[in-house]
């Protein structure tokens, strides 16, 4: 007897008879057969010759931090479409499992950094637990066109439609159907997730998001903050010294969450009983190096020597001053650091053969944004921090945040219409991510909280969330992945099949269920608590605890008063 096999399309849930292999299903023939005569789908006109499919038996995964390893059976489709009235064309790829195994689900799958999709490389998590999973290249031309290579016309003018492509549309015209859920996609892709719940509430039953880079326009400049910094102390310290500034603090707080294993679980402990002047003094000592940094549309190798000394007093104000967060000059509050424990990514410095001395090196990541989309030029970088200040950089957040509002900064907090669908939301954020700042997901998380349950108090308003929306700060993890500083770190390799059991079986996520990688603890399972709980280790770190402590969650809670409207 056949059923049914829902084929999902640019925002279409198409009906098919379900075959008895996957080769029979798996035609381009078929697939074009089950267009609309029109070639149209919500408005959308399909390009019916770029459709392809072809079967893929047998094929694998290895696993990563995402997903586990599988085996899986797969009908492989690209196709386009376009916008009536538009120019260009929108490339999907799909990756439906094999008919007996499909489960009525959909994966919308995000990227990183400035691209809109990872490839095919996501879709392994999809398709494992018999969901149809997608990309989309947003119209950019190919599916590894980056977002940031097409913003800007010739005429130095925003790209509109391709602004608005990455802020959620091409998410919501691949992926808007019932019976949904998003993929664990982090960073970005955690943004994009985000864009869809707070937009599309009806299209979604369940979302996992992983350290979204929300807040574009404070997250962006935040990657410069170490960096000018630097330039203000007139100051520029090696990068072992920071490296061990970094290690310092692990070693020093690790056993603050009651368990000695090389991972702090209790960042909030670490700022209210560590002190980072302790490290002034320490020996350091690091091998030459030879890294790889890829730019724009480029990569460079910057070479240094071996590095020894001591941890300097200039070292450690720098530091010192990049884990407070950015202040205006008159110090009001601009943004958030990362927490200690955390590795000064931000913070590398070049050293200069010629001279002999390490200097300022400008991250990408801040300098391109502020050129490319504050300043509206074809760069790839600032060429210097001449005459930028503490103040400049929250005039560009400021900037960045009001001119990309309503697609980029994606924090609304009221997620009412989302709560009210019955949708579930599992968000994760490693709590030494180097990245975006681990407070980023807290912020945005007691925003809602604030927001929609306003008459409650603390307790009972993140009782009330929790029903719904949960949020886990990962021990030890970097950004979205184990940390090689923290290698005893567990991270969660199953957040979409505890979210299916959320949303079909009402299976609650007290905890989330996490796998130490490697390390000595290799293959440990362990238990992460939701927020606003903290682990705490007892008996003599054999058992762990989630407990109410006051006292650190006020650490994590900021007053952004260097701005006059607040900042979800």
């Amino acid at each position: 007897m056949k059923s049914v096999f829902k084929f999902l399309v640019g925002a279409a849930t198409l009906t098919v008879a379900q075959a008895t292999s996957l080769l029979d299903l798996c035609t381009t023939d078929h697939v074009k057969s089950i267009i609309p005569s029109s070639g149209s789908i919500y408005g959308l006109l399909i390009d019916t010759s770029s459709i392809t499919a072809n079967a893929v038996y047998n094929a694998s995964t290895s696993g990563d931090s995402d997903f586990p390893a599988a085996t899986y059976d797969i009908c492989n489709v690209t196709l386009a479409y376009s916008h009536p009235g538009r120019d260009g064309q929108v490339r999907l790829k799909f990756w439906m499992p094999a008919p007996n195994e499909f489960q009525n689900r959909w994966l919308s799958t995000g990227g990183g950094g400035y691209a809109i999709n990872h490839d095919e490389s996501s879709l392994p998590g999809g398709v494992q637990y018999g969901e149809a999973s997608g990309i989309t290249d947003g119209g950019f031309g190919s599916f590894g066109t980056r977002f940031d290579t097409v913003f800007l016309r010739a005429n130095r003018t925003i790209d509109y439609e391709a602004l608005y492509m990455f802020g959620y549309q091409a998410h919501h015209e691949l992926s808007a159907t019932q019976n949904s859920m998003p993929t664990k996609c982090c960073s970005e892709g955690g943004r994009e997730g985000f864009s869809q719940v707070q937009r599309f509430a009806d299209d979604w039953d369940g979302a996992v998001i992983g350290a979204p880079a929300l807040r574009y326009g404070q997250q962006q400049v935040n990657h410069l903050y170490p960096d000018v910094v630097e330039h203000t102390l007139n100051y520029y310290p090696p990068p072992c010294e920071l490296e061990k500034t970094a290690n310092l603090t692990i070693a020093a707080c690790d056993k603050l969450d009651g368990r000695a294993d090389g991972v702090v679980s209790r960042t909030d402990l670490c700022k209210l009983h560590f002190n980072v002047n302790s490290t002034i003094g320490t020996l350091y000592a690091c091998p030459a190096s030879s890294t790889q940094k890829v730019l724009k549309r480029a990569s460079v190798t910057d070479t240094a020597p071996a590095q020894n000394g001591t941890v300097s007093k200039l070292g450690v104000l720098a530091a010192s001053k990049m884990l407070d967060g950015l202040r205006t000059l008159d110090g009001s509050r601009a943004y958030i650091w990362y927490q200690p424990t955390a590795t000064f990514d931000d913070a590398q410095t070049q050293y200069n053969s010629k001279t002999g001395r390490y200097e300022l090196d400008i991250t990408s990541f801040g300098g391109q944004w502020v050129v490319l989309f504050l300043q509206l030029q074809e760069l790839d970088n600032l060429s210097s921090l001449d005459n930028v200040t503490y103040d400049t950089l929250r005039d560009w957040m400021e900037l960045g945040w009001q001119r990309y509002e309503d697609v980029l900064q994606t924090t609304w907090p009221d997620l009412t219409p989302f709560q009210s669908a019955g949708g579930k939301i599992l968000h994760y954020h490693g709590e030494s991510d180097p990245s975006i700042p681990a407070d980023s997901s807290v912020h945005y998380h007691e925003s809602v909280r604030k927001i929609m349950y306003p008459n409650m108090s603390f307790n009972e308003s993140s009782e009330a969330l929790n029903e719904w929306n949960r949020l886990f700060l990962i021990p030890g993890a970097a950004h979205c992945s184990p940390s090689t500083n923290q290698p005893n770190g567990p991270f969660p390799q199953t957040t979409l099949e505890t979210l299916i059991a959320w949303v079909e079986n009402g299976t609650v996520p007290k905890t989330l269920h996490a796998t130490v990688p490697s390390g000595p603890r290799e293959g440990e399972q362990q238990e992460i608590c939701a927020w606003p709980l903290r682990p705490l280790w007892k008996e003599n770190g054999t058992v762990m605890d989630c407990v109410y402590d006051q006292a650190s969650i006020d650490t994590w809670d900021y007053d952004f008063d260097a701005y006059r409207l607040p900042l979800y």
